[in-house]
């Protein structure tokens, strides 16, 4: 994957990390939970009713949003992928209704881990491209996943993300306060790299508020950790945080009333799985599961190869 195209500045050790940090309590940040809402009214647009779906890392992309998604696709099934184990043991005991109600047994037949390749229709990941240090690697993991025409609905943190909170940091002279947030347009020629087609990008920013600098760092704890590659070293002194406490000051808008402001810029992805085609040469090898799929997209055969 070409440097350009991997996330600029991210520690790929604090990456990994964070990811597999236990959690407290099983609950998902609400900013992911509204962007989880603004992503599933896009589905309104798509025609194609999901027989399977992938629900990629639903702890922390939004637990609302994996409920929200049953409720509009009552009678398929969905594998529940890309968590740690203590991550998945929380959204299993979130999710689970208790045995005397009739929801335990007529509800939706959730699986956990990876589908078999090539047979979802659709792949959701709410809120995770931003913070993984191989994105290329992981667009290619949900193409493999996905079958020919089925869809991806994804959203991440864009470059625009936290912008005033780092002019506070430089202005303090301290390092960056998170790792820089990669482009929509960089996106989209990872996903067209990776075999995606027709992706659709598009994103907006949303403002959030907080009456206190301890609200709004409570806030970014729960969002994610600075993997940044030259963040601070160690824990940092409570004289620090005062000084950070003060610093945060500066975010208050008259215009909202004195309350702290934050932006964040919403990335929102959509692209297709395109039927296979082969790059001829003098000599072209093709691979059973690729045959497969190419025989099973021409004149819907239904015969075993």
């Amino acid at each position: 994957m070409p440097q350009a195209l991997r996330p600029p500045s991210l520690d790929p050790v604090a990456a990994a990390r964070w990811q597999g940090l236990p959690v407290q309590d099983a609950q998902s940040p609400w900013l992911h939970e509204e962007v989880a809402k603004r992503m599933h009214e896009r589905l309104d647009f798509i025609k194609l009713q999901p027989e399977q779906w992938v629900h990629w890392g639903p702890l922390r992309g939004g637990l609302a949003a994996q409920r929200a998604l049953e409720q509009r696709y009552p009678k398929a099934k969905v594998w529940l992928a890309g968590e740690p184990p203590t991550h998945a043991q929380a959204t299993r005991r979130a999710l689970q209704t208790p045995w005397w109600q009739a929801q335990h047994w007529r509800g939706p037949k959730r699986h956990e881990g990876l589908p078999p390749e090539h047979t979802v229709q659709m792949l959701w990941a709410n809120m995770h491209l931003h913070a993984s240090a191989e994105p290329q690697a992981l667009l290619q993991t949900w193409h493999r996943t996905l079958a020919v025409d089925g869809f991806l609905m994804f959203s991440c943190f864009g470059p625009d993300t936290l912008r005033d909170l780092r002019h506070v940091y430089a202005q303090a002279g301290w390092p960056e306060p998170a790792h820089e947030f990669t482009d929509m347009h960089d996106w989209g020629d990872m996903l067209v790299e990776a075999g995606f087609a027709e992706p659709v990008m598009d994103m907006e920013r949303i403002t959030l508020t907080y009456a206190s600098a301890d609200t709004l760092l409570a806030e970014l704890r729960g969002l994610g950790r600075n993997l940044h590659v030259q963040r601070f070293q160690g824990l940092r002194s409570r004289q620090w945080r005062a000084r950070l406490s003060e610093a945060l000051l500066t975010l208050a808008r008259p215009e909202e009333g004195g309350r702290l402001s934050l932006g964040f810029e919403i990335v929102y992805g959509h692209a297709l799985k395109p039927q296979p085609r082969l790059k001829m040469a003098a000599k072209t090898e093709i691979g059973l599961d690729q045959m497969r799929l190419m025989l099973q997209s021409v004149g819907g055969i239904k015969g075993k190869v």
